[in-house]
């Protein structure tokens, strides 16, 4: 794991980016410049740590530099007949290339992003992972080409100018949809995508090399105890990948839940004193007793991290500027608090990312599995205009009635708001106070959502689609990349396995959703590995007391931020329901109205303290 930086007709400052990315690359730190080419490579050291220098060069023709792990790097040598000088996946990388060119991605099981350039071809060749588990972020205009692991680093190597019309992305959605980001001319490479760069001309194509979409209309006939042995199986080959693909340590991250929990149970086979860790907090379900009894079945080296939140108001502002960009998940918070613990004991664990949006892990999704609410009809939606308009809004965030108010809602609406309302719903019912856009600011995301919802796939398979594009990329695996790397700490998800992710998504719809059972396959395998107590635990994750501290503990920095006169959201927002909400006067729950402040909050952090700060 490390952190990478690049140009084209730009020469990079190495002590610039030695300031915003050595949490990424502590170890070693070297730059590489030829043509009119200019790499600069942070090393985290954990795999071929003699060996694996980098920028890493091959025939005084190609040179790399390479954030990531590729887990199945040692069998690609073995099964196409490749052989090497040291024992590097950075090495793999590109006698691939040599070998395949492009097609070479096809192969490869891990978490990438790199830059390959061809000296002969005078080629940059850019290219990121399927889930888009490693970030890479790239500026472009007429003249230049520069790209870095985080955006605070192409911040501080460029005059960066902010686009308004994508925040109002960001204020629906609580993170920047696909490629979009606050900076003009500033975009992410989109998950399963590369870019073929010349240098010579300044010609740029982007090419989706592989897209969730295509599996999700494969229709798998697998039988149940069929899946089951095969999910067993794929699930030991990424776990098993991911432990013994590293010369340090691997531990595990160990919640009260089946997906950290079948994690930690396989990885025991392949290393018996393995390490794990639980979080607990004040306000927050107590997983730790579930997380013990895992623990003690496998005699793991537990390790109980209770987490307090005493010095939370000294440490937010710190903790949302590592995302570079407005970042609305406040589950980033323990992530943070969680990832500085752990690297205490180790460099790399693992975690059980991706296990929810591949196999129906959320609440929201046994709806769609009984009733596809994105097929047009007209009776469901005034009746249920009806049911919500006569219903007082919900206060309680897990209550069933919160359920049915939450269900109502978003069957009243259209298309893309019903997407909207199932999964973040920050402004929704609100939307209308978000102000200052001339056009369809959610017309690119429309435009993706119409071709999957107009596919013949499921209710069920379009929400997963949708969350795997969406929630997934530009928020969940975001969250836990900047949290741990952060910390100098990489996180490995079998869950997103290459094997996995082409599995999956094919599955019957009543092995993921089961009556109103979620994760009905990953419960069914449980029951192989995990104390009966774990199997039929309910999906809690981080229960963040967001209310609480909206309310109480960061009630005056929240504030603070948001009155101020000068406050970015005045820009974007209605400034009379923002007063009436800092004052409590909107109808609205008060989970909402948590939920909306610590949005604008968040945003507000971003600007005054990354994007003014010069």
């Amino acid at each position: 794991m490390c952190g990478i930086a690049g140009a084209v007709n730009f020469t990079l400052s190495y002590q610039q980016i030695n300031k915003s990315l050595l949490h990424r690359g502590p170890d070693e730190q070297n730059g590489f410049r030829t043509d009119n080419i200019d790499f600069y490579h942070l090393r985290l050291s954990i795999l071929d740590i003699g060996g694996g220098k980098q920028p890493m060069h091959l025939d005084d023709r190609y040179t790399i530099i390479f954030n990531g792990e590729i887990y199945n790097h040692q069998q690609i040598r073995q099964q196409l007949n490749i052989t090497g000088v040291t024992s590097s996946d950075t090495e793999t990388l590109l006698l691939l290339y040599r070998k395949f060119g492009v097609d070479m991605l096809q192969y490869l099981d891990g978490m990438f992003a790199f830059a390959l350039y061809d000296r002969v071809e005078k080629k940059l060749f850019i290219a990121r992972d399927r889930a888009g588990k490693k970030p890479l972020y790239y500026y472009r205009d007429n003249e230049k080409i520069v790209f870095a692991s985080e955006l605070n680093c192409l911040k501080g190597l460029l005059p960066l100018q902010m686009e308004n019309d994508n925040l109002f992305h960001y204020l629906r959605l609580g993170s920047f949809y696909k490629q979009l980001t606050p900076y003009k001319k500033v975009l992410e490479l989109n998950a399963g995508s590369y870019l073929m760069i010349d240098a010579t001309t300044m010609d740029i194509r982007e090419t989706r090399w592989w897209n969730i979409n295509s599996f999700y209309q494969l229709k798998n006939k697998d039988e149940l105890q069929d899946s089951l042995q095969k999910l067993d199986e794929l699930l030991h080959t990424a776990v098993k990948r991911r432990v013994e693909s590293s010369d340090l340590e691997v531990g595990s991250f160990l919640s009260g839940g089946i997906d950290s929990g079948l994690v930690t149970a396989i990885a025991s086979k392949y290393n018996q004193q393995i390490k794990t860790f639980t979080v607990s907090f004040e306000g927050g379900y107590n997983e730790a007793p579930l997380a013990r009894l895992v623990a003690d079945q496998y005699g793991t080296q537990h390790t109980e991290i209770a987490i307090s939140f005493d010095n939370l108001k000294f440490d937010i502002e710190k903790i949302l500027c590592n995302y570079g960009e407005p970042f609305f998940d406040s589950s980033a918070i323990p992530s943070y608090y969680v990832s500085k613990e752990a690297k205490k004991h180790l460099t790399v664990i693992l975690n059980g990312d991706g296990a929810d949006e591949l196999f129906g892990g959320y609440r929201r999704y046994v709806p769609f599995a009984q009733y596809d609410f994105f097929k047009t009809n007209g009776f469901i939606k005034t009746a249920a205009s009806f049911v919500k308009n006569v219903l007082p809004h919900s206060s309680e965030k897990k209550s069933a009635y919160n359920y049915l108010y939450r269900l109502a809602s978003l069957a009243s609406k259209n298309q893309l708001d019903i997407y909207l309302s199932a999964g973040v719903d920050i402004f929704e019912d609100f939307e209308h106070y978000i102000t200052g856009h001339g056009s369809d600011y959610l017309g690119m995301m429309r435009q993706d959502f119409a071709a999957i919802v107009n596919a013949d796939i499921s209710g069920l398979s379009k929400i997963m689609n949708m969350d795997f594009n969406t929630t997934l990329f530009s928020d969940l695996l975001v969250k836990m990349d900047i949290a741990s790397m952060a910390n100098s700490l990489e996180g490995r998800s079998p869950f997103l396995s290459k094997e996995l992710l082409e599995y999956a998504p094919g599955l019957n719809d009543s092995f993921k959703i089961k009556g109103s059972t979620t994760k009905y396959l990953l419960r069914q395998l449980a029951k192989k590995y995990l104390p009966k107590e774990l199997i039929n635990q309910p999906k809690r994750g981080f229960e963040i007391p967001l209310k609480n501290w909206v309310e109480n503990e960061l009630k005056e920095i929240i504030f603070d931020y948001i009155s101020d006169k000068n406050a970015l959201h005045r820009q974007l927002i209605d400034k009379y329901f923002m007063n009436d909400l800092l004052n409590n006067t909107v109808k609205i729950s008060a989970e909402k109205r948590a939920k909306i402040l610590w949005t604008v909050f968040s945003m507000e952090v971003w600007y005054k303290k990354v994007y003014l700060s010069r």
